[in-house]
């Protein structure tokens, strides 16, 4: 990562973070994950000395309390939620009118799922999520049926996927990318030489990987190597925690 230090060289970081698998291990459940105090530590140190964004497929409440930080900016949902310090905030209205359809989703594929062992579906305010991490192999298949149909009768909602889950979703231009960029415009940072940087393990992080192949610095974090728009790679959260506390001290 010394070739991202050249390019930080008289410019100030954004730093935008995903929270499950980035800043605290993925876990068989999504209530189960910790963020340890020395990783909440670095964001909080970085967070004093940069602006700071936790971007997550989480409700905005869920990953707030999470990680559990006043002084750094929250986008949940995917961006569809997003709030900060001193009550700044903003929530997509265009996602409120797909409320009815994913309650009906969540219905069906509540009773459906319950005859698979394994899966768990939760719902968040503008998602509903199935997680089948423990889903045995052979019934991998079954559970995606489920989720097509319920989707195929499911008006104005898409599947997205990420690491052994699938997310219904409402079917508009909004994600993490979007939400990014809304964040640099609303806080006028552009403006002001600021170089944003996205560090995100999940296929939904593409999306703001994205957005800043023009002008940012998009950084994977990885188990296996695969196709990505980001331009560095991370092995593991140790490896995050270490890049946040080596920005931290570098800018305070």
């Amino acid at each position: 990562m010394t070739q991202l230090n050249g390019e930080l060289q008289d410019r100030q970081p954004v730093i935008f973070l995903d929270f499950d698998g980035t800043l605290t291990p993925i876990v068989d459940r999504p209530e189960l994950a910790e963020i340890s105090s020395d990783m909440r530590e670095s964001v909080r140190r970085l967070g004093q000395c940069c602006t700071l964004a936790i971007v997550s497929g989480r409700d905005l409440d869920d990953v707030r309390a999470k990680v559990g930080i006043d002084e750094v900016y929250y986008a949940g949902s995917h961006g569809f939620h997003i709030a900060g310090p001193a009550g700044f905030g903003h929530e997509l209205q265009q996602g409120s009118q797909f409320l009815p359809a994913l309650d009906k989703a969540e219905q069906s594929l509540l009773r459906q799922l319950s005859l698979i062992s394994g899966a768990q579906v939760e719902r968040k305010k503008f998602a509903v999520a199935i997680h089948f991490r423990r889903v045995a192999d052979e019934q991998v298949d079954a559970v995606t049926a489920v989720v097509d149909g319920v989707l195929a009768d499911s008006e104005g909602l898409r599947r997205t996927g990420g690491k052994l889950i699938f997310e219904l979703r409402p079917d508009i231009d909004w994600d993490k990318g979007k939400a990014l960029n809304w964040l640099l415009e609303k806080l006028q940072l552009a403006k002001h030489n600021a170089v944003p940087i996205y560090i995100g393990d999940d296929l939904t992080d593409e999306d703001a990987f994205r957005e800043l192949q023009q002008d940012g610095i998009g950084i994977l974090v990885r188990e296996e190597v695969r196709p990505t728009l980001a331009r560095y790679a991370l092995e593991s959260v140790d490896e995050v925690g270490i890049l946040l506390r080596r920005l931290a001290t570098q800018f305070e």
